[in-house]
This record gives structure tokens, C-alpha cells and sequence, in this order.
């Protein structure tokens, strides 16, 4: 026989499970617009994937146009052209990748500087300085890179007049270096933003820690090789794996306004191969969208690879 106990039993656990699912659906329509936006942004887009099936002539309308199949696919590396631009593009990427990935420990070690300066508005100054480069585009990067290095730049006018050289050197034409020169432009820009995830890492440290390692009588120095950068490599082994995942989106904006007839070989990553195809004359349109296909699809390898290996070692997922 069922008691009034029994009966506000059910009518509690009722009402608990109307409010989860009240809870659940307010959730999702605060999520539902940044949804709508990745779906019009991120996703929508793929649809232009289609011209790599497709012998697309601009300006004809695509109903006009004839289903190729893979023909652009085994063109990029059946054609002699193609392939060889292909390879040496792919070598300017993992060169390029390569060295970013190989000082991707250099942000932890930033935010490690920031987090022992001791004078509070001293830091905050170095810390505003060093991030905002990030927000500035590569338009004014090249601006500046011009106003410095150019022939009638301020450091050859500085280096003739106190007779350093003879004749200018226009750096911004030489292919010299030219990758680990895109790498100083990149970290000039970037290091100050990166270094955030790790002041955030640093700032979740327990104190504890820190208070009973001077009561110890242990140094700043020891206190960062025991307890800073061991609480900081989780953190740090997810962003590499991260960047490992991204290895060959290097982006184009840097190098499409670094490019140019003296360094193109050297400068031109995929992502801005891609688009020189695109916009070349006459513009391959569906050549262009079959590499692109082709490194989206190599990179989803590499960060499913990237979560693989995060399984396996240190027994988390990084997606």
C-alpha cells in the first residue's frame, strides 16, 4: 500500500528530472547561436569542395561544367609540373612547422620570466607590450619590416653612415634564411599571446607548494625546475600535440605579404599555394580545391594521430 512518504518521493524525484531537462534545453539555446555560426562558417563553406569534381571554367555557371571525377586528384601528382611545385611547397611547410614546433617550449619559458618579475606594473608592461603584436595584422608587420630593412631602410641608412657598409642589403628581397626569418617575425608577434595559456597554468599552481619549498630553504631556480615547469608540461604536451595536429596549416597571411619574386621558392607554404593557384592566370579553381581537399584531409589524419598518441601515453584525450 503506497504512503504519502512514497507519494512526495516520486512527485521530488518528478520535479528534479523536469528541472534537469529545463536546465538541458536552456543550456542548448545558449550554445545554439555560437552552433549556427560554425555551421555557416566552419561548415557551409565545405561545400565548395565540389570543384574538385568538376572541370569548373569561370565565368560559366557551374550547371555547365562536367563532372571530372578524380581527374585533379591524380593531375597534382601525375602531372611533372605539378608534383615538383607540390614538393618543394611541402618542404617550405615542414620546414617552417618543423622550427615553430621545435621552439614551441619558448611561450612556457616567457610565461615563466613574466610570472618572476617580482614589480607588479613593471610586469603587466612587458606582458602588454609582448601581446599586442598578435593583434596587429601582417599588412603593418610588412610595413614595418619595410620601414626597417628595406634599401633606404633605417638600419642601412644607420650601418652606411657609420660606415658599416658599403651598399645596402635589402633584406626583405634575399632568400637567405628566409625560414627561420619568418620564424622571428612570428614569434615577435605571437609570443606574448601564447605565453597566456601558461600564466593562466602558472596562476592555478598551489601557493602551498611554492611557500613550502622556500621554507625549505629552496631558490627561485629550484623552485622552477621542481614545481613550475613540472605542473606546466600537461599543459604544455596538449598544445604541442595541438600543434602537431595543425602542422600543415601554417596559414598565408605572413607569407603571401613576405613573398616575392626573389624568396617564392622558399616562402610559398601550402596554404598560400593554394591560393597563387587559385588566382594564378589562367586560375585553376579545381586544382587548387583538390590540394586544399587533400591537406584537410591529411590534417584530420594528424589530429586524430596526435589524440592517438595523447591516448596512449599519457592515458588522456586531447579532443
Amino acid at each position: 500500500m503506497l504512503t504519502n512518504s512514497n507519494f512526495k518521493g516520486e512527485s521530488i524525484v518528478s520535479s528534479s528530472s523536469k528541472s534537469k531537462k529545463m536546465r538541458s534545453y536552456k543550456e542548448f539555446l545558449l550554445i545554439l547561436p555560437f552552433l549556427i555560426l560554425v555551421a555557416v562558417f566552419s561548415y557551409y563553406p565545405l561545400y565548395g569542395w565540389i570543384y574538385a569534381f568538376f572541370d569548373y571554367q569561370p565565368p560559366l555557371p557551374f550547371s555547365w561544367d562536367s563532372f571530372v571525377g578524380t581527374k585533379w586528384f591524380k593531375i597534382l601528382f601525375q602531372n611533372k609540373s605539378y608534383f615538383k611545385q607540390t614538393l618543394q611547397v611541402l618542404r617550405n611547410t615542414f620546414a617552417m612547422s618543423g622550427i615553430a614546433l621545435l621552439f614551441s617550449w619558448l611561450p612556457m619559458f616567457f610565461a615563466i620570466f613574466l610570472n618572476e618579475i617580482k614589480n607588479l606594473r613593471f610586469r603587466k608592461f612587458v606582458q602588454t607590450v609582448t601581446t599586442l603584436p598578435n593583434f596587429i595584422s601582417w599588412v603593418l608587420v610588412y610595413s614595418v619590416a619595410f620601414l626597417l630593412m628595406s634599401n633606404n631602410g633605417m638600419f642601412n641608412s644607420f650601418a652606411m653612415d657609420i660606415g658599416l657598409i658599403d651598399t645596402p642589403i635589402d633584406f626583405l628581397k634575399s632568400n637567405q634564411h628566409i625560414w627561420f626569418k619568418m620564424w622571428l617575425w612570428l614569434t615577435w608577434k605571437n609570443l606574448g599571446w601564447a605565453a597566456i595559456m601558461y600564466i593562466a597554468a602558472i596562476s592555478s599552481i598551489d601557493t602551498e607548494l611554492f611557500e613550502a619549498a622556500r621554507v625549505d630553504g629552496a631558490s627561485r631556480l629550484r623552485i622552477i625546475r621542481h614545481i613550475t615547469i613540472p605542473s606546466l608540461l600537461p599543459t604544455f604536451f596538449v598544445l604541442l600535440l595541438l600543434n602537431i595536429s595543425n602542422f600543415l596549416n601554417n596559414g598565408m597571411e605572413q607569407y603571401f605579404v613576405f613573398q616575392n619574386s626573389w624568396n617564392r621558392e622558399y616562402i610559398q607554404v601550402l596554404d598560400l599555394y593554394v591560393y597563387n593557384l587559385s588566382t594564378s592566370k589562367p586560375p585553376v579553381y579545381s586544382v587548387s580545391t583538390a590540394l586544399s581537399m587533400l591537406k584537410s584531409i591529411v590534417s584530420l589524419v594528424l589530429l586524430f594521430g596526435a589524440n592517438t598518441f595523447s591516448k596512449v601515453v599519457r592515458k588522456q584525450s586531447i579532443l
